[in-house]
């Protein structure tokens, strides 16, 4: 992995999404979203993922607005918000959302904000992870792009690959949050297309070719399978389900064209809990929140389970590898990428000489 410093990075990501016509304050969100996944090591859902959206089902398919507003429709419930984004770029939409939420959280201890007329935020995961870092329990989904996912004993993609996330403010028990934040395919498709990047052989039963024939090879996926089977088609009809009662339409219409009268857009779904707003106080043996907290978890990894993983360790551990290395890390091939979109927007190239070679720990 090679380093590449935060402003390169920052730089040339706002000026691609400027080049394509997003506003300064939409080209900053991009930039700050697409850094917090490179600093956490989501390498499925940084720039390039982005990016790439933007050219397959973005500003260049008219899937997404650049300066589109916000409109905020009439509720009559004050601790939830109904909007309607008109394909306003997802990462803008996700922060301000979040943003209002923990606002409404504070107020009445508990707030949702559901969005139609939406374009994919991206790493759901990002979203809890900062309403977590803050002291908030936030929880988000929406439904994907396109229905790149077969239902549990069916043969056509009719799902989302339809994300979860879900973030605690555990830092005072663990030292980070907990995020549970997954796909509720086998594998997201960023990851296929990572695979296909890097040359690599997809694992077993994780996707399935133009003929619904299971395949390991990333440049025949045509679609995903859902993960536990029956559990994964589950979750991912939770999606749709919100997305239903949200106003979102056919899921195998997204990105797609339509027929006259119908919609193609994602939804979104945030919900943020104030921790003080679900508590009894009544802790057990003396201890107060967060020793409680951390009681609970110790017991889950006690009794022999100590080599356990938490969620959102490994994104510590990414964030913490950032910190060490001063500076966002990136494979050669990731920042040959990277250069080609410099040049596509004039932008001046990451010179791979400059780089600095990460050196991991024995």
């Amino acid at each position: 992995m090679l380093i590449v410093p935060f402003d390169t990075h920052h730089s040339l990501v706002k000026a691609a999404y400027q080049f394509r016509g997003y506003t300064p304050a939409e080209s900053e969100d991009a930039a700050r979203f697409c850094e917090m996944t490179a600093r956490h090591g989501i390498r499925t859902h940084n720039a390039l993922k982005a990016l790439h959206l933007d050219d397959h089902f973005g500003s260049r398919a008219g899937g997404c607005v650049p300066g589109a507003r916000i409109d905020k429709l009439p509720s009559k419930f004050p601790a939830s918000e109904v909007w309607n984004a008109n394909r306003k770029l997802g990462p803008s939409v996700g922060f301000a959302a979040m943003e209002r939420c923990i606002t409404l959280a504070d107020e009445y201890g508990i707030a949702q904000i559901s969005v139609d007329n939406a374009f994919h935020y991206l790493w759901g995961g990002g979203y809890v992870l900062d309403a977590a870092q803050r002291g908030y329990i936030a929880y988000t989904n929406c439904t994907a792009a396109l229905a790149e996912v077969v239902p549990y004993g069916g043969k056509f993609p009719t799902l989302g690959t339809n994300p979860h996330s879900w973030g605690f403010p555990t830092t005072g028990a663990t030292g980070y949050p907990i995020v549970v934040d997954w796909a509720t395919s086998t594998m997201a498709m960023g990851r296929v297309q990572q695979f296909k990047r890097e040359g690599k052989s997809l694992p077993p039963d994780v996707a399935v070719d133009a003929e619904g024939k299971s395949t390991t090879d990333p440049n025949t996926v045509t679609a995903l399978l859902p993960f536990g089977q029956h559990k994964g088609y589950g979750l991912a009809l939770i999606n749709e389900l919100y997305s239903a009662f949200t106003g979102g339409s056919l899921p195998t219409l997204r990105s797609r064209e339509i027929p006259e009268g119908e919609k193609r857009t994602p939804t979104f779904y945030f919900q943020v809990i104030h921790p003080d707003a679900i508590s009894s106080g009544a802790f057990a043996a003396g201890r107060d929140r967060d020793a409680n907290v951390k009681a609970v978890i110790d017991d889950v990894l006690g009794h022999g389970n100590d080599a356990c993983l938490l969620p959102g360790q490994i994104e510590a551990a990414g964030a913490a590898r950032t910190e060490k290395a001063g500076g966002l890390l990136f494979t050669e091939v990731e920042i040959r990428e990277f250069n080609e979109i410099a040049s596509e927007c004039g932008h001046a190239p990451i010179e791979l000489t400059s780089l600095t070679e990460f050196e991991e720990e024995a």
